[in-house]
């Protein structure tokens, strides 16, 4: 039998990520990738390979990159802080950094509660029933990452949070009886959590602006304003402001046909059947 341990596996998506961050670092510096390999004594070809993903970051050279473009010693902890499996997709990787450092974040979902007011138990549930199924291991790693994102909710400096959630997402008993009820009181809870607005889209509207399916719309620190959706084809990173206008003109409309914050936690408290 074959003892050896095996290889450690290389996280792709987040390699792509760190890629993504150096040519964008590069270009705000005004350097082609011949200079920024010039001023590093490494070829052309080399610095494309890191930033299309396809030759991973080394520590050394991270360092050397924050000193260059200027950049804090944020490639530096990316590398460092790599995990050794993919937790999200390329592109839901870059979201998630974002998501973190947002001051203003909306997001709409039609179809289940938005991840960062799920409780642990509802977002096991949910993510239990993908297809193909994720083993024991990589079933935990993703509930606890989905978990992990809920910091911000919390945090000192916490965005400006709004969601709008289609009255269906909150009916389907995902998880049995007691998971569903759980979940929806959590919701009732965090409704009251200072800066966050929770809206509920309720089942007898005839038309709403969220018909062709769930988004979310966030802010950056340096105030560019950006957009992701997700579907059964994968996820879409939105940067193109006239993409992005056209969400937040959606949500805004959605905004207006969606129950006021008082009378969603009134329905929310219905639901759970309280007086």
């Amino acid at each position: 039998m074959n003892s050896r341990k095996a290889p450690r596996k290389k996280n792709l998506s987040a390699m792509k990520m760190l890629g993504v961050q150096v040519g964008t670092a590069r270009r705000a510096a005004g350097l082609t990738q011949r200079e920024l390999g010039e001023r590093l004594m490494l070829d052309e070809e080399t610095v494309a390979s890191i930033e299309q993903g396809r030759r991973p970051l080394k520590p050394d050279l991270a360092e050397l990159l924050d000193e260059l473009l200027d950049t804090r010693g944020l490639l530096a902890a990316g590398v460092a802080n790599l995990p050794e499996i993919d937790q999200f997709p390329m592109w839901a990787e870059l979201y998630v950094q974002h998501e973190r450092e947002a001051i203003a974040l909306s997001w709409y979902d039609a179809l289940v509660v938005p991840g960062l007011l799920q409780t642990r138990e509802y977002a096991r549930a949910l993510l239990s029933g993908r297809v193909p199924a994720y083993d024991a291991d990589e079933l935990e790693t993703k509930v606890e990452a989905r978990l992990g994102r809920q910091e911000i909710l919390h945090r000192k400096a916490a965005p400006t949070l709004s969601f709008v959630v289609w009255e269906p997402a909150l009916r389907m008993p995902t998880g049995g009886r007691e998971t569903h009820l759980a979940q929806l009181r959590s919701l009732r809870d965090n409704s009251e959590l200072p800066g966050l607005s929770m809206q509920i889209l309720p089942l007898d509207r005839t038309s709403h602006a969220g018909a062709a399916g769930p988004f979310i719309l966030l802010e950056t620190p340096d105030h560019q304003h950006l957009a992701y959706t997700e579907s059964q084809r994968g996820s879409q990173w939105v940067s193109d402001p006239d993409e992005v206008s056209i969400l937040a003109r959606k949500y805004a409309m959605l905004r207006t046909q969606a129950l006021t914050v008082e009378d969603s936690r009134s329905l929310l408290t219905g639901l759970l059947g309280e007086p």
